[in-house]
């Protein structure tokens, strides 16, 4: 692996701990996060597609965005990333400020996901202006290519021309596409410069032959270990398709059971003792039966981690 950007590694999409009314449970964030640190992520990210993030008020995230520093107590290293993207170019100029003011590295960008017949011209647009009016120096801002949820993406000129425009303050991607063919072209395009975060687990030691620096998942919170391996013998320049393989099992495990956040808490609690975090309606708790049957398919690669 070439030079490292600073936000490179292996991330948690972090959960969101809440309460049995739905509010966010502040007594938990931490415990949780340091559980995460212990476990071999590199950081986390707050407020994404599996912390539920559009769920959740512009105040509901300032107040996790400050209380998460606490994990710096005792993991000084640990990295926060922000969700911050929302249809709203106001209010996603005004999460992704308070996002650095609390003390977080960089922010996750989703696209003004309710207009998406949006050419790039608009979004560079929407974007430079999140950058210009809320991203400080030191900070970093990578968009979110996750085209199926948001019903847009973001195109490979688009993303040359914000890194044109902001070569230090834009970062790179969070690509969540599942679409290998796209990791070979961003790769191809941008080499090392562009700092691509995947999403999809199975897709991990692709991207990292295809010049990315690391990823960002919802598995990680169950199996960071498994994607750290992968990561630190890809950084050794040593085969890792056994650790890929291993980690795609655990992966393929969950894959009749979305949206993650339910079975995820579920998981989260059974396994390693959790309180059973509620998700925030629209989504529902999975039914007894079917995290009866996700814990019995995931016993095989538990052993493992």
């Amino acid at each position: 692996m070439t030079t490292r950007h600073p936000l490179a590694g292996v991330y948690a999409a972090a959960l969101t701990p809440l309460k049995p009314d739905f509010s966010i449970d502040p007594d938990a964030i931490v415990p949780f996060l340091n559980f995460l640190a212990a476990r071999d992520c590199h950081g986390a990210l707050l407020f994404g597609t599996t912390g539920e993030g559009p769920s959740f008020s512009t105040e509901e995230r300032k107040q996790m965005f400050q209380v998460a520093q606490g994990v710096r107590q005792t993991f000084p290293e640990f990295r926060l990333l922000a969700g911050t993207g929302t249809p709203s170019l106001t209010e996603t100029i005004t999460l992704t400020r308070l996002a650095f003011e609390a003390g977080c590295e960089g922010v996750v960008v989703l696209p003004p996901y309710y207009y998406r017949k949006a050419n790039d011209d608009g979004l560079f647009l929407w974007y430079d202006q999140v950058i210009r009016q809320a991203v400080p120096q030191g900070g970093y801002l990578l968009g979110y290519h996750i085209p199926h949820q948001a019903g847009m993406g973001l195109s490979l000129d688009l993303l040359a021309r914000l890194k044109d425009a902001h070569p230090q303050k834009f970062a790179g991607i969070k690509d969540s596409s599942g679409d290998a063919d796209y990791a070979i072209a961003l790769g191809g395009r941008f080499g090392p410069d562009l700092l691509v975060l995947t999403g999809n687990d199975r897709l991990l030691l692709h991207a990292l032959e295809h010049h990315a620096g690391g990823a960002i998942t919802a598995i990680a919170n169950l199996y960071s270990p498994l994607l750290r391996q992968v990561w630190n013998i890809f950084s050794q320049g040593e085969d890792a398709i056994e650790a890929q393989e291993e980690l795609t099992r655990c992966r393929s495990v969950f894959d009749h059971y979305t949206p993650f956040p339910s079975i995820l808490k579920a998981m989260l609690a059974r396994i390693y003792g959790f309180a059973r975090w509620p998700v925030r309606p629209p989504l529902l708790p999975v039914p007894q039966q079917t995290e009866e049957q996700c814990c019995t398919e995931l016993h095989a690669c538990q052993e493992t981690v």
